[in-house]
């Protein structure tokens, strides 16, 4: 453990690699409506939040396990056509409630294709967010509708007893891995409908 006068004890949020504090500092005196995207190992979060002196006020949200409960979603809530779909749907949402003037903050990255994909659904909601197309990589197009999960689930086929073991959550939900870019485009038009 580091000791002396001039050590300093970090803050326990940077300390667990929640937040960096440097950086949420700029994007708050920019006083601008913040995007927040996070995920985890099973889910994506998507918020539109704005800060207050009070607290960070969440104004839109959607969370990947919305796609299940509301959208007949049967698919992996962790994987990037479910990140994609979350950010779609939290796009809808804050379109719907007419909030502008929003920036991205994707605090430390962790997932990073993930949180791509998510903030690609969040813009193709029809969301102006300043960003540079190259920060995209160029097969995310493929990825984000669930192409490279249909192609592996194909090569699995061969071998049932590995394929039953990979999609084993998919197939008790009644889902089918090799029609995941069918369902992704249901749930997207459902999605459209629905909110």
């Amino acid at each position: 453990m580091a000791r002396g006068p001039k050590y300093r004890v970090p803050f326990r949020r940077r300390k667990e690699g929640k937040t960096n504090y440097h950086r949420r500092l700029k994007l708050i005196i920019s006083r601008r409506k913040r995007l927040v995207i996070r995920c985890s190992n099973k889910h994506t979060t998507v918020q539109v939040v704005d800060v207050l002196v009070q607290g960070d006020k969440i104004l839109a949200q959607s969370h990947s396990s919305q796609l299940e409960k509301n959208f007949a979603w049967l698919h992996n809530p962790g994987n990037m056509p479910s990140a994609y779909l979350t950010g779609y749907l939290c796009g809808l949402k804050t379109k719907k409630s007419k909030i502008q003037d929003i920036i991205l903050d994707i605090g430390i990255i962790v997932h990073n294709e993930r949180i791509k994909a998510a903030f690609k659904g969040f813009l193709d909601a029809g969301i102006e967010v300043p960003h540079d197309e190259k920060w995209f990589p160029e097969s995310l197009d493929e990825r984000v509708n669930g192409s490279h999960i249909e192609n592996y689930a194909k090569l699995l086929k061969e071998k049932p007893a590995q394929f039953k073991k990979k999609f084993s959550k998919v197939l008790v939900k009644k889902g089918d891995p090799l029609k995941i870019g069918i369902d992704f485009e249901k749930t997207k038009k459902n999605m459209v409908e629905k909110v």
